[in-house]
């Protein structure tokens, strides 16, 4: 028997029974139901279904409008061909792209822009969900390329870039699918990404000599320095120190906002959670103590009498001994690389982003978010869970399960 597709739209005020008045309506005509969708914005309530109908549309229609007027609700109603071509089809088609923009706040403005370039590459806005309001305002869209191959996605990847640096936001871009919801291990750097400040610097400033040590990490971070050279021309600068030095900074480190709901949400949902730094073990110790980390990987301090000698002991992790470190992990763990999400901000970061399945810039220096999947320019750490698709809601619901306080200012 032939169906002809019903698109019917209700809209009104959120409240118990909506739906059940609807979908009561649509049993006594025996419909199919061939798409559904609701969101709730606000207090407002919009629910969309595409029926497939046997029997006197027209006569479902009426019953649509009478019973939605019983419940104080608008209808809209289209029938046939007044949907649009091939209604069927509706719901069928699979979202190529899921992009993720992230502003303090999102404007009208910087959205208009982004829909204005997605319509010129000819990139379709499947839906749109919010997932943060706090501490930055958190919008996912699900997009289609009309053509999906090779160039058109670099050509979004551009455009959306440009966009981002225009409009003073942040805009990921991922292939939408399994994939990005498979990642199971998550690596961060130390110094300004997981803590605020850097920790030898911090040495620098007891052994006073934090503007020399500053200077040659500026550069290092820019890349103009070898990191191992870098790394060994400001440890010789601590030369002399007292050992107990070390602990005074471990317990003065300051974590990144949201640095805490991050790892406490990523252990929630079973993720592996480490750090790799070009660091210093004794000082990395407290903070995997601290926030229950699963591992870490950074450089030892030689000290003898009690004191550093200004040198390193043991395999440098520089550049490329971090991307090493986090092959070692997801080995160990049996987890694939492109499972795998690393987060840093310097230029010896890049060799680990590169070899993870998504590399995330946190408030990085151009060398990196050059070659990072996405840039994250806000200075909280929690926007990372906005990227793997959980949302400020579900963070915060399972923290009041957990009982703890929501903290917002």
């Amino acid at each position: 028997m032939t169906q002809t597709p019903v698109l019917i739209t209700t809209t009104g005020p959120d409240k118990p029974g909506v739906s059940s008045v609807l979908f009561a309506v649509l049993s006594r005509h025996d419909v199919d139901v061939l798409d559904v969708e609701q969101v709730v914005i606000r207090g407002q309530l919009v629910l969309g279904v595409l029926a497939g109908v046997y029997r006197d549309p027209e006569g479902l229609q009426e019953y649509v409008e009478q019973a939605m007027a019983s419940v104080g609700m608008q209808v809209e109603v289209k029938i046939g061909s007044a949907i649009g071509a091939d209604p069927f089809a509706i719901g069928q088609k699979d979202s190529t792209h899921v992009l993720l923009m992230l502003g303090r706040p999102v404007t009208a403005r910087a959205f208009s822009d982004v829909a204005r370039r997605l319509a010129a590459l000819d990139v379709n806005i499947d839906s749109i969900r919010s997932v943060a309001d706090y501490p930055v305002t958190g919008l996912e869209l699900y997009a289609s390329l009309a053509q999906d191959t090779p160039e058109a996605d670099a050509a979004l990847r551009t455009a959306l870039a440009d966009a981002a640096v225009e409009a003073g936001i942040d805009i990921s871009v991922e292939r939408a699918g399994l994939a990005r919801r498979a990642k199971r291990l998550v690596v961060f750097d130390v110094d300004s990404t997981l803590i605020q400040g850097e920790v030898i610097e911090m040495l620098g400033a007891h052994a006073g000599v934090e503007p020399q040590v500053r200077e040659i990490t500026e550069a290092a971070m820019r890349g103009e320095l070898n990191f191992g050279e870098s790394l060994e021309r400001r440890v010789a600068l601590l030369e002399g120190l007292p050992e107990t030095v070390l602990d005074e900074v471990a317990a003065s480190i300051e974590l990144t906002p949201g640095a805490r709901t991050t790892i406490r949400t990523l252990k929630r949902m079973g993720f592996r959670c480490g750090v790799v730094s070009g660091g210093f073990t004794k000082i990395i110790q407290s903070l995997v103590d601290d926030l229950g980390l699963d591992f870490a990987a950074a450089n030892e301090l030689e000290v003898v009498d009690g004191k550093l000698t200004g040198r390193v002991v043991g395999e440098v992790v520089d550049r490329a001994g971090k991307a090493k470190a986090l092959r070692r992990f997801a080995d160990e763990y049996e987890i694939s690389l492109q499972q795998c999400v690393a987060v840093g901000d310097g230029a010896n970061d890049i060799d680990m982003l590169s070899v993870a399945g998504m590399g995330v810039a946190f408030n990085a220096k151009p060398a990196l978010r050059e070659v990072a999947d996405t840039a994250l320019s806000h200075p909280y750490l929690d926007a990372v869970l906005f990227l793997l698709g959980v949302t400020r809601a579900e963070i915060e619901a399972a923290d009041a399960a957990d009982g703890l306080e929501l903290s917002r200012p």
